[in-house]
């Protein structure tokens, strides 16, 4: 695998320092997800003390669906975002792009090599079928994570992920079961547990107390509002593809609005202009 050095360690090490403090919940770090280096630009611009990417998000912007992505290409993506911005990049992995944890490992000292400071490895199993990875199986490789970021010398925030709510599985005990896997995957080495369409207040603060450390939702229909969420223990808070799908979406307007009635303000009102644009791009 190509891998892509655009970092120094020095460098690399502060940005990792800096993204596990971000997590010290004094607030809830709002954490928008990036899919191409122009964007990343700007989400810096704005003010965000640190980014993530978005799996679905980069795989949308070569044209391909969510899964479809090979890890050669999510590794190049994760580098050129990282040299894009100044502030810390985490990378989607989403399951690892490996079938064993030593593949795995592979994988993340190869998202180090390309500046990423931190993962999410999301325990979903291969195949067609909607399927949870063993417990022992996940933790096992968040341990193999761990390894390649102690080898790098780098503080990998490891955000250890769990399905559950996202693929809708175990029925009335979803609940039960993503509280046993997220406190096995803290047990395991992740500094902090990602539960995806985790939405519901208590269901929320049930899990934010039931582990030791910061709990991350995600932005989705129901998600309470970020002052409430603080309430209820959560310290992040990732807004996934929806950015990228919302740029979709306009994308999709303009050209309804041009092709059909022939107008041109869903491209031109508002937008960001040609001298500004410029600016944010300008390295």
């Amino acid at each position: 695998m190509r891998t892509l050095l655009f970092v120094t360690r020095t460098s690399q090490r502060d940005k990792a320092r800096l993204f596990h403090d971000l997590h010290d919940g004094r607030a809830v770090l709002c954490l928008l997800n990036a899919w191409d280096a122009g964007v990343a630009r700007i989400f810096e611009a704005e003010g965000c003390p640190a980014i993530g990417t978005t799996s679905a998000g980069v795989a949308y912007a070569q044209g391909k669906a969510d899964g479809e992505m090979g890890r050669d290409e999510m590794v190049e993506a994760v580098g050129r975002i990282a040299a894009a911005v100044e502030i810390p990049v985490s990378a989607d992995i989403e399951a690892g792009f490996g079938a064993t944890p030593e593949e795995v490992g592979e994988v993340v000292a190869a998202v180090i090599e390309a500046g990423a400071i931190g993962i999410n490895l999301e325990d979903r199993a291969d195949g067609d079928a909607p399927a949870l990875r063993d417990i022992d199986d996940h933790c096992a490789r968040i341990g193999a994570a761990r390894e390649s970021a102690e080898a790098a010398g780098i503080d990998l925030f490891i955000n250890g992920r769990t399905d559950v709510f996202w693929l809708e599985l175990e029925g009335e005990d979803r609940l039960d079961a993503a509280i046993e896997r997220v406190q096995a995957y803290a047990a395991a080495g992740s500094d902090g547990v990602f539960i995806p369409r985790l939405v519901d207040p208590e269901e929320i603060r049930r899990v934010a107390e039931s582990v030791a450390v910061p709990l991350n939702v995600l932005v989705a229909p129901g998600t309470p509002p970020v002052a409430e969420l603080a309430k209820l223990g959560v310290k992040r808070l990732s807004t996934g593809s929806a950015p990228a799908r919302a740029s979709l979406a306009l994308a999709r307007r303009i050209a309804g609005d041009l092709l059909g009635p022939g107008g041109y303000g869903a491209m031109l009102d508002p937008t960001i202009l040609y001298a500004d644009a410029n600016r944010l791009m300008h390295g």
